[in-house]
């Protein structure tokens, strides 16, 4: 039997000071860093398609749409993640560990799309890390195995309700950016699985 290799722990200045030269993303959480997989042909339409509808609506209002790329900051817990799509209502406010200012702290809402390796970590984690960061007014999953949609949006009481839509003729609703999301064109030229 061998002896366990023990885990390397980083602060957030090593993980970004990693990332600067990574060929590839990593979340960062309680010290540890976690490469993230590559996506489906799938779950890269379905983020390009998010990004294009709610883009086309945001037009003209305070709020900006960010792809991937942007890292989050979740000041409560620590957690640093690449949401697949995220929405900023007003001025970036950056996290002050990271000495080139590239990781936001105040998304207004964020968007992932499910996948089968990741969706227990973005229900669980992700999902209690989103909760407690104050900007936040609704965070949205979106499979990419069936036009289905989930929405939790923060209600006057700080308090989270879920809303699902199924379907291609549905509507995703999202008030706290005024925007109207057809699923249809969500999964506009998505091969889904058939079920």
């Amino acid at each position: 039997m061998g002896v366990p290799k023990p885990i390397k722990f980083y602060t957030p200045q090593e993980y970004y000071d990693l990332e600067k030269a990574a060929a590839f993303k990593s979340d960062y959480y309680d010290g540890e860093i976690f490469a993230m997989a590559g996506g489906t042909s799938r779950h890269s339409r379905i983020s390009a398609n998010l990004s294009r509808e709610v883009g086309n609506q945001l037009k003209g209002t305070p709020c900006t749409d960010y792809d991937s790329n942007l890292r989050l900051c979740i000041k409560a817990t620590g957690l640093r993640i690449y949401p697949d799509l995220s929405i900023y209502c007003g001025p970036l406010e950056r996290d002050e560990e990271d000495r080139d200012a590239e990781t936001c702290t105040n998304p207004t809402v964020l968007f992932e799309v499910l996948s089968k390796s990741t969706e227990g970590y973005d229900r669980g984690v992700k999902a209690e890390s989103f909760r407690q960061i104050k900007s936040l007014q609704a965070y949205i999953f979106v499979s990419q195995v069936a036009p289905h949609v989930e929405i939790y949006e923060r209600q006057k009481d700080g308090s989270w309700r879920l809303d699902e839509v199924r379907g291609l003729s549905a509507v995703l609703n999202i008030a706290a950016i005024n925007v109207r999301l057809p699923l249809s064109e969500i999964y506009d030229r998505v091969e889904l699985p058939n079920n």
